[in-house]
């Protein structure tokens, strides 16, 4: 962070297929040592396998991300030598980045005796996150109770 004025957010470009800001954010977090090209490989096959599922692959991916965003989430701050975890809202844009997180998160870490590739592996647990299970989804939820526990704390924010 700067010490005088305020970061300026880049605008990312809309994927060219879909011409969606939100799979571009998404080709982005799967990408690994800036092979964007082979990320957007991946994210494309996994949408043609949702699509060969028979359903819309941008309203499930859509839905997916809405699923797995969280409302609540908790933060640290320290008050008189302690640390509370206080519970706070979460804003859009980090609703959006903490779902894209879970979701790629999760799906690297399904087995690979079941799928043979990752796109497999995203279009399985987007798939399921727009359904609303799988793993994304329960890192989600688990937010929830951990801010739902730490609720007596919610006087100290500000």
């Amino acid at each position: 962070m700067p010490r005088a004025g305020k970061v300026e957010r880049r605008e990312i470009e809309a994927d060219p297929i879909y011409n969606s800001k939100l799979v571009s954010r998404f080709t982005n977090r799967v990408m690994v040592d800036g092979k964007k090209t082979i990320a957007q490989k991946l994210v494309y096959q996994a949408l043609d396998l949702i699509e060969k599922s028979g359903k819309n692959p941008l309203t499930i991916f859509e839905t997916a991300i809405a699923n797995a965003a969280p409302k609540m989430e908790v933060r640290p701050r320290r008050v008189g030598g302690a640390s509370y975890q206080i519970p706070q809202e979460v804003r859009g844009d980090r609703r959006e980045a903490l779902a894209i997180r879970w979701i790629v998160m999760a799906a690297r870490s399904r087995s690979n005796k079941e799928y043979h590739s990752f796109g497999e592996k995203l279009a399985a647990e987007l798939i399921d996150a727009a359904e609303g299970k799988g793993i994304a989804i329960k890192k989600k939820e688990d937010m929830l109770k951990t801010a739902e526990a730490n609720r007596a704390f919610a006087h100290f924010r500000f």
